[in-house]
């Protein structure tokens, strides 16, 4: 009986030491079958020594900030050595790693194995259309285990459809048409460096020194309608970014965007590269997408927060180590509180959008229970918890809302710093001095503590920010933190009318969100997609996926539903629906006094318009 045999599935995993490993791995991938959306593996492992040798497939990732790897999708696992079939066993409780019985006097193994990726939603996030692709290198790869992932090279390879394009952060050292072989990379950087690729194609530079290039995939030809104006405002992002966080923390980045229907929507960043699929009318109806021009940005930012910059317990030696995500509020919230101000900054919104977007934030916030119980800090752990699975009751459970209302903080402490240093100085300084790279083009990793961003705090402005922080993200509240935009010169107001950014929202969304007013979300067939903890339409026992036949006895229409919410105002309004939740039908009034309440924000009348100021280009 062998030594595996013996030790059945429970053989151990080797925890990552911080040592090279001997030799490099060969892996090659096939990614021609799109229409079964196969991607089949070869991978190429020298063999350090005979026994056990453990293979891992990545499972903890960061920018997902949780184990999402689809092992799942993972199959037709097979090691040979010198054409033999070698034995391996799957681990009882790691399930992402396999032990492989290696004999004596053998020097490598080949690995091959399918990643069958997702052909329907159901499934997954879709990867691969008719006209494109999008490869996350974790996906199709099995790693030794032992070692830190900066120490395990790759020689990684591709082969795609006839007549497709790619792009990626590796550079691409040979290609004989159809495959191309990348850069030799460690782990870390290759896992870094996803790929996309299709037979639509442009490529357009972001700077004027050819470092940062906007790769454009799309499903058709048509959808590439680039003209200078829509350039221009991604261009001048790219500038206003670096004016706010200083030397660049990369030698080259690429933005991979995708417009689609087919491939799966997603924002994800990396070093040197970012992953955003968005729809395919970003650029041919440009005014009408608008809302949706903040993925890029935010993206970009996390090179400098979130890549260059991280939370000490968010960095691990290897992909099996788990991720501990405290630091999200900064690493998340103070990303998205900048991707609002380069959007203003740089013209991909205007400054009246940027602020309808804020009062979006805020009025969320004001109206959701859940941090009565529960505090932004405990949020973190969603990626874990949740997974960003549809949840029946979001606005009580909370979904990671060190997003939306961290950045709902750091406006706090960006207008509170202004105050305490009689606006001399702003939450741009503390930018360029924490995020900045040592040496502009270093890609390096500089982890950070708690104490350090309060340290770099009280070097701007003196103040209790430890008192601060632990009441904002460790305490339980009611409503949102609205002191930032008060400092900021303006008030969360209501008013009978949507603004343009929630209107392009909802037209995108395809929904009919009524939170303020009936406390629902419903889309345009009458399904409720959401429904406000202890709001009107919770205490008339409505609850997600109910569907709506009826409004005021007419069949639903968004329309229906908005003029009965218009007419209900008044002291007794209420809007009478019929509703259906699974074989029950009943007929409810919900109450409505207020008629529509869309947020807003409005001058303080002799206050500071530090919120403008903020929103203002850099020179």
């Amino acid at each position: 009986m062998t030594e595996l045999e013996n030790a059945g599935g429970d053989y151990p995993v080797p925890a990552p030491e911080d040592v090279p490993f001997p030799g490099r791995i060969a892996l090659h991938v096939d990614a021609t079958d799109i229409t079964r959306r196969i991607f089949r593996v070869r991978e190429v492992v020298p063999v350090p020594a005979p026994g056990i040798l453990t293979l891992l497939f990545p499972e903890w990732l960061p920018g997902y900030h949780a184990p999402q790897a689809p092992i799942e999708l993972f199959a037709g696992l097979t090691v040979t050595a010198g054409g033999a079939p070698l034995s391996w066993k799957r681990h009882a409780v790691q399930v992402h790693a396999f032990h492989v019985d290696v004999p004596d006097d053998v020097a490598e193994v080949e690995v091959r194995f399918q990643f069958l990726s997702p052909t329907d939603g159901a499934q997954g996030r879709v990867l691969v259309g008719s006209e494109m692709l999008s490869l996350q290198w974790n996906t199709v790869l099995l790693y030794p285990a032992g070692y830190y992932a900066r120490q395990i090279p790759f020689d990684a390879s591709l082969t795609l459809p006839e007549g497709w394009q790619q792009a990626c952060a590796l550079a691409a050292v040979d290609s004989d048409g159809t495959t191309i072989r990348y850069e030799t990379a460690p782990l870390d950087v290759l896992v870094d460096s996803p790929v996309f690729a299709g037979r639509h194609f442009e490529r357009v530079p972001l700077d004027d020194a050819g470092q940062v290039h906007l790769n454009i995939f799309a499903d058709s030809p048509d959808q590439i309608a680039l003209t200078p104006e829509k350039v221009a405002p991604h261009r001048a992002m790219v500038d206003q970014a670096e004016k706010l966080f200083g030397a660049r923390p990369f030698d080259r980045y690429e933005v991979l965007f995708a417009l689609s229907e087919e491939i799966g929507s997603i924002g994800v960043e990396h070093h040197r590269s970012c992953e955003a699929v968005t729809l395919p009318t970003y650029f041919t109806d440009w005014e009408g997408s608008f809302s949706r021009r903040d993925t890029i940005p935010h993206e970009f930012i996390h090179a400098w927060n979130g890549k260059h910059r991280r939370g000490e317990d968010s960095w691990t030696p290897s992909f099996d180590r788990p991720i501990r995500n405290s630091l999200m509020w900064v690493y998340e919230g103070q990303t998205q509180y900048w991707d609002r101000v380069l959007c203003a900054r740089s013209g991909l919104w205007t400054p009246d959008w940027t602020m309808q977007a804020i009062a979006l934030t805020a009025a969320t916030h004001e109206a959701r229970a859940g941090s009565r119980w529960r505090p932004m800090s405990d949020t973190t752990r969603d990626p874990i918890i949740a997974a960003r699975a549809t949840l029946p009751w979001a606005s009580w459970q909370r979904s990671e809302d060190y997003y939306s209302e961290g950045s709902l903080v750091w406006l706090d402490v960006d207008t509170r710093i202004r105050v305490l240093t009689d606006d001399r100085r702003s939450l741009d300084d503390f930018a360029r001095a924490f995020f900045a790279a040592e040496e502009a083009g270093t890609c390096t990793t500089r982890t950070y503590t708690f104490d350090e961003v309060v340290a770099a705090l009280e070097d701007l402005a003196p103040f209790d920010w430890v008192r601060f922080f632990r009441d904002m993200i460790e305490g339980k509240h009611e409503g949102a933190p609205l002191q930032g935009l008060e400092r900021g010169g303006y008030r969360l107001v209501y008013r009978d009318a949507p603004s343009n950014y929630w209107r392009n929202a909802e037209t995108l969304a395809g929904n009919v969100n009524l939170m303020f007013s009936l406390g629902l979300t419903v889309d345009t067939q009458g399904k409720l997609e959401e429904v406000l903890w202890e709001g009107p339409a919770y205490d008339a026992a409505l609850t997600t996926g109910t569907t709506i036949p009826e409004v005021e006895g007419r069949p639903f229409s968004p329309e229906g539903l908005r003029n009965a919410v218009a007419r209900a105002k008044g002291p007794e309004g209420r809007v009478r629906l019929k509703v259906r939740a699974g074989r029950q039908e009943r007929t409810v009034e919900v109450a409505c006094t207020t008629g529509h309440r869309y947020p807003h924000l409005e001058p303080i009348a002799g206050a500071r318009p530090r919120l403008l100021e903020i929103l203002a280009p850099r020179g």
